[in-house]
């Protein structure tokens, strides 16, 4: 079988590519077609992320194993595209390069069978432009901001003091003589 994936670059602009991959191809044969599709370098670390149906984040897959025991974390090449994406689980979310941070929405769009004349993986259909820099990121608490306001009006300047009673400042640690 053929899955048929619509990668969406998180922006303002409409900036999307379709691309056709096999079945039983892994996630880092993905990276690499999309790698392709939107004409990356392909020197940059990347990551995909498993997400629920609101593009929810949910557990890291790394090109790489970045964990202390190696082996531990299992990466991109030993995750197999109809392990981790079907009919029911359609959507993943892919980050390349960590710098700039695109990411990028990754929809399972269509399953279909395997065409003899097609070569796979295959860019199918591309939409607009890549922008010269990733969008702005913003990571915010889902917590409650009414919480800490509570916590806040409690504090006064004499709390605030607490941190001024040591001996010595920065200079007195001798921090400049490394």
């Amino acid at each position: 079988m053929v899955y048929k994936f619509r990668v969406i670059l998180d922006t303002e602009e409409d900036v999307f590519r379709d691309i056709a991959i096999l079945e039983d191809d892994t996630l880092e044969d993905l990276h690499n077609a999309i790698v392709n599709a939107f004409d990356f370098d392909g020197q940059e670390m990347a990551s995909f992320y498993t997400c629920d149906d609101k593009w929810n984040q949910e557990d890291e897959i790394a090109l790489f194993d970045t964990g202390d025991t190696p082996g531990e974390q299992r990466i991109m090449s030993e995750y197999v595209l109809a392990d981790v994406l079907d009919k029911e689980n359609t959507k993943i979310i892919y980050v390349y390069d960590f710098l700039n941070m695109w990411t990028f929405l990754v929809e399972l769009a269509a399953i279909e069978e395997v065409s003899a004349s097609e070569t796979y993986p295959a860019t199918l259909f591309s939409h607009g432009f890549m922008p010269a820099e990733a969008g702005e990121k913003s990571f915010e608490s889902d917590m409650n901001d009414d919480i800490y306001g509570e916590f806040e009006d409690d504090l006064d300047e004499e709390d605030l003091d607490l941190f001024d009673d040591h001996e010595g400042g920065y200079d007195d640690h001798g921090y400049d003589d490394y």
